[in-house]
């Protein structure tokens, strides 16, 4: 038999072709079940002698010209095969010439081709359809994980973009609260989170990377080629069946002798391999493998894809190191074991394809899928232990050789118990945390990565209980501490600039410029005020046209007051329209009432007491905040011409037309829907007769804050119309 050049599908056929093959080796399988409806077919026509039999090879000669096309290359072949044919059909037309040479046949025969024909053939086409939808589980099952593996980081992108707001939400809150120190402890607290987050993110884009190459060059490949051997077996299957009928026919037939002599030397001819290297030629085609992942800065908080290596961040990187580092070796022996194992089953494989082994080669087939099926799930969880680790030590060396890990273990705290690392409580009636079983670290779920390898060893009850009045005190200091000369304490970060710090958005195209960690308080000037949004950006936002988009002035920008950062002196108001009460809880105030503000804007509502007893609410909106006295600093943000509230302007023009002023819509009360309200940071001029003109400390309802185009939707006086996201904040 002359020597056949092996192909593999894996290796030759595109890493996306699965559809293709799995179709092709269906038809396959699906033809075995036609072959065998021969065979039943055969058995009844043979005792009609010559004439049936010439009927049913004309039969299926039509079969056979009508699907020589899709057996010999597929449905959709990339090249037309013409008027080439499989080696299985050509011997198929082989055994069908030899049918019609035949004119007699026996009841025996007819009996022996059911027994010992189509039953088999029965048989190995149901067992054959099994093993092919395993490999469509199987591929589901790649493409799952495949899928699971982008769901996962497109995850860690999302909770490190919101992550990145809260830090920016923060630094707000640490900019215009009245508790800074607790406030810039928030904030230091968040980007330390940030920073674990955004190496989660990284990792993630290494894992996803190195899973999806191995999906394409190793998954994928072996799954075509399992597909491969899949349909060679069938075919090797199909030719011991047509010896077992050709045998049949000469021990029955001997007039025919001469003509099933010549079929059975053609049946061996038919090598497994000749039927894929045909469908390997008509359905090879160029294919362009997709592209790595790359980190993607978040909108909000841009810098670049280098790993954070501050102290903080190497204790959460130590932890990801203790658990992955001594993975790696354990699923590296397992892996050793299963490839061992599939050796084993080739082997198996090869000699009862050589006759050594009498065992059912189709179950062989099904045990040597299982085996690689294990192997896939060992080597893909080895392969993202190994690049966890590479990823860290790359960066920042085996942190794992230094420091004592705590011997962390679940645990359900019945009792009252604080965290050890961030001091809070750890809540619930079964609080879920961990606890070291050598120090009694214990620590919430969520801390437990951050915690520093610092465990001093096994330790006595008493020494534990030391060690938790230290540690807790250790955790109260650093979140009460103070931040020195009100500078931030934590690690400096390499980003770019977003566009204010008291702009309530950005706009999506504002233009950012690299720059280290920028104070808030500097009293520089822009060189311009204003930004034009860029065409592109604008497009996205319908037929809206090209709009200004502007940061604040920074000269705007100055440090807040002592009496603002301790908190002294109490924030007091003048309504600037009557009101009248009309439910229980609030009061009725006239034009001009001066009063102490005692509970801040709730939902529109303003909670004031004006003396006398008089104490309760009064719409937002009918009253402006009085300004804190204080030292003018040299920077000073220029006082405001127009009054806080949204019907300043309209007031003072009734108020010199001799009418009396009515006051705005009344928010809903406490309990129902909140109404949103929004403060004009900087005068606007409108460019259209979609947008408000804006007067600085002019309020407005907010309506929506736009689809991150820079403009938000506000309403007036009944009215909705936009204005700049970034010159306006919520109250």
């Amino acid at each position: 038999m002359a020597h056949v050049a092996t192909v593999s599908f894996g290796a030759e056929l595109k890493k996306d072709g699965y559809k293709a093959v799995d179709n092709w080796v269906g038809l396959g399988i699906n033809w075995l079940t036609e072959i065998q409806e021969f065979y039943q077919e055969r058995s009844a026509i043979e005792k009609e002698y010559s004439q049936k039999l010439t009927a049913l090879a004309k039969k299926y000669y039509d079969k056979k010209s009508k699907r020589s096309s899709n057996l010999s290359v597929g449905d959709n072949p990339a090249l037309t095969p013409g008027s080439l044919e499989a080696a299985s059909l050509t011997t198929w037309t082989t055994q069908l010439s030899t049918l019609e040479a035949r004119a007699n046949e026996h009841g025996k025969f007819a009996q022996d081709l059911i027994s010992q024909v189509a039953t088999p053939l029965e048989y190995n086409a149901r067992k054959l359809e099994e093993l092919r939808k395993s490999h469509g589980e199987y591929n589901n099952k790649l493409i799952k994980e495949r899928d699971s593996s982008y769901g996962e980081l497109k995850k860690l992108k999302t909770k490190y973009d919101s992550v990145c707001q809260e830090v920016e939400n923060r630094r707000r809150k640490a900019e215009s609260g009245f508790d800074k120190a607790k406030a810039q402890n928030a904030y230091n607290q968040q980007i330390m989170e940030m920073n674990n987050v955004k190496n989660t993110y990284l990792i993630g884009i290494h894992v996803t990377n190195k899973l999806k190459e191995c999906y394409y060059h190793e998954y994928v490949p072996e799954l075509l080629d399992s597909l491969q051997d899949l349909n060679e077996t069938r075919v090797s299957k199909l030719n011991s069946l047509w010896l077992v009928a050709t045998t049949l026919e000469t021990n029955t037939l001997k007039r025919s002798i001469d003509h099933l002599s010549h079929l059975a030397s053609e049946i061996p001819r038919n090598n497994p391999s000749l039927d894929s290297n045909m469908f390997v030629r008509h359905n090879a085609v160029q294919w362009q493998e997709p592209s790595d992942m790359a980190f993607e800065p978040s909108p909000v908080w841009l810098d670049s894809d280098n790993m954070m290596t501050d102290e903080t961040s190497k204790i959460f990187l130590r932890n990801i190191l203790q658990k992955s580092k001594p993975l790696v070796s354990q699923l590296k022996t397992d892996s050793a074991q299963k490839r061992r194992d599939l050796e084993n089953v080739k082997k198996a494989r090869q000699n009862i394809r050589e006759g050594k082994d009498k065992r059912d080669e189709v179950l062989c087939v099904v045990s040597q899928f299982n085996v690689q099926e294990e192997l896939h799930a060992i080597d893909r969880k080895r392969l993202t232990a190994e690049v966890e680790t590479s990823t860290i030590t790359s960066v920042v060396g085996d942190l794992s050789m230094y420091g004592k890990s705590h011997a962390f273990k679940s645990e359900t705290f019945k009792i009252p118990t604080n965290c050890d690392l961030c001091g809070d409580r750890i809540w619930g009636l079964s609080a879920k945390g961990f606890i070291c079983t050598d120090c009694g670290f214990t620590c919430h779920s969520k801390c437990q990565m951050k915690v520093p390898a610092d465990c001093p060893g096994e330790q006595t009850k008493e020494e534990k209980k030391k060690l938790k009045i230290e540690r807790q005190a250790a955790a109260s200091v650093a979140v009460e501490a103070p931040v020195p000369n009100g500078q931030n304490s934590a690690p400096t970060l390499t980003r770019q600039d977003t566009m204010s710090s008291l702009s309530s958005g950005y706009a999506a195209s504002a233009t950012r410029s690299v720059s280290g960690t920028i104070p808030r308080s500097t009293g520089e000037e822009l060189s311009s005020p204003l930004t034009t949004i860029t065409s592109s950006s604008a497009s996205t936002s319908g037929a809206r046209r090209n709009r200004i988009v502007a940061p604040p002035p920074t000269t705007y920008v100055s440090a807040p007051s002592d009496s603002a950062l301790n908190g002294s002196g109490q924030k007091r108001g003048k309504m600037l329209y009557a009101y009248e009460a009309r439910d229980d809880g609030e009061i009725s105030l006239p034009e001009g009432t001066e009063f102490k503000i005692v509970e801040p804007d709730d939902g529109g509502w303003t909670k004031v007491h004006a003396g006398m007893g008089k104490e309760g609410l009064v719409p937002t909106a009918y009253l402006e905040e009085l300004p804190t006295p204080a030292s003018t600093p040299a920077q000073e943000r220029p006082p405001s011409l127009y009054s806080n509230s949204s019907a300043s302007l309209a007031s003072s023009n009734m108020a010199s037309a001799g009418r009396k002023k009515q006051g705005p819509a009344v928010a809903p009360k406490r309990g129902a829907k909140k109404v949103k309200y929004v403060e004009a940071l900087y005068p606007y001029t409108a460019q259209s007769d979609a947008e408000f003109d804006m007067a600085e400390g002019e309020k407005f309802i907010l309506i929506s804050m736009g689809g991150g185009d820079g403009w938000a939707d506000v309403e007036k006086n009944g009215e909705t119309r936009s204005v700049p996201a970034n010159y306006i904040q919520e109250i």
